[in-house]
């Protein structure tokens, strides 16, 4: 085993858009820049945002650099080369996102972009706060570029409430937006390809201008015929020390604890595993070396370190982030 290896904590990569928040910076007593941000990219591996190790042997290591020097010992060992295949941030709203689809593994070829399936967990919401996720029953390609062009696009999309503890599965191919007042950790295959297809008739502050649409690249793309994703509720009941498998998809799987007392991990080295501190304060500790993670953040425990402990100070739910068995 690579004797550098650790849990590792990054920087957080912190990103400003016309529908930033501040539902970070006062849930989790984030730093954020000005006091508002649309995104913290937490764990990616991007030319446009790339994370940086923030402490320890391995301090101001390039995540890039840490694939290439350590491989599988660090991804896990279906890893094949390439990236690192997730990309986790934290999606702060204050405002509606746009209406938007990514492309799938089968159709991202026909526009040029990156498949991207993702899921988001809701760590925090307004009370009032909703998000739109696939097509209501009925509709078309034909009745959907109608609802384009009058602008009456809202009442085509299935909308839901959202309440902390919901996740929601987000495959390439579904329509979707969400609503303000969500605070998100989106788990997604690393890609940054977005199809805006509707932006509410707003304009940017900065240009006054429309922000650019891709109707045409959208359409491509838009799985048609897919049923809409159903959210997954939060039942306390199902919860607990044992694991809460909450999604498990091709791409990641997402598993939540509920804690008050020491846990140790079943690892292998088939994975890496991605810890967020969703409440409450635990303590990392795998191999020679730990991490402290508060409220709010995360941390990277590499495949090749065999035993993964996890204590709590009180109590604590634990996202636990990881690639799907093979």
């Amino acid at each position: 085993m690579p004797g550098d290896l650790h849990p590792l904590v990054f920087e957080p990569v912190y990103k400003d858009y016309i529908w930033s928040g501040a539902r970070l910076a006062k849930r989790y007593s984030r730093a954020v820049p000005n006091g508002r941000c649309a995104e913290s990219w937490e764990v990616a591996d991007r030319h446009e945002g790339m994370s940086v190790v923030k402490s320890g042997p391995l301090a101001g290591a390039r995540l890039d650099e840490l694939v290439t020097r350590f491989g599988r010992s660090l991804v896990g060992n279906p890893w094949n080369g390439g990236p690192f295949p997730l990309l986790v941030k934290i999606i702060d709203a204050g405002e509606k996102l746009s209406v938007q689809v990514h492309p799938d593994d089968a159709n991202a070829e026909r526009t040029g972009g990156e498949p991207k399936t993702e899921m988001w967990y809701a760590l925090d919401a307004a009370r009032d706060a909703a998000l739109y996720l696939g097509f209501s029953a009925g509709v078309t390609r034909k009745s959907f570029a109608a609802a384009l062009a009058d602008n009456s696009v809202e009442p085509l999309l299935m909308k839901h409430r959202v309440s902390a503890g919901d996740a929601f599965y987000v495959p390439g191919g579904a329509v979707h937006a969400i609503g303000a007042g969500c605070l998100l950790l989106e788990v997604q295959q690393n890609s940054n390809t977005t199809y805006r297809v509707y932006d509410w008739g707003r304009v940017d502050a900065k240009t006054g201008r429309p922000r650019e649409l891709h109707v045409e690249n959208a359409l491509k793309v838009i799985r048609w015929t897919a049923p809409a994703p159903q959210p997954i509720r939060h039942r306390t009941s199902e919860c607990g020390s044992a694991p809460h498998r909450m999604l498990e998809s091709p791409y990641f799987v997402l598993d939540r604890y509920d804690i008050s007392k020491p846990l140790a991990l079943n690892r292998n080295s088939a994975s890496f595993d991605i810890l967020f501190a969703a409440d409450g304060a635990v303590r990392v500790t795998a191999g020679s070396r730990y991490a402290d993670l508060q409220a709010g953040t995360s941390c990277l425990v590499p495949a090749a370190l065999p035993d993964c402990r996890i204590e709590p100070a009180g109590q604590a739910t634990l996202l636990r982030i990881a690639m799907p068995a093979r």
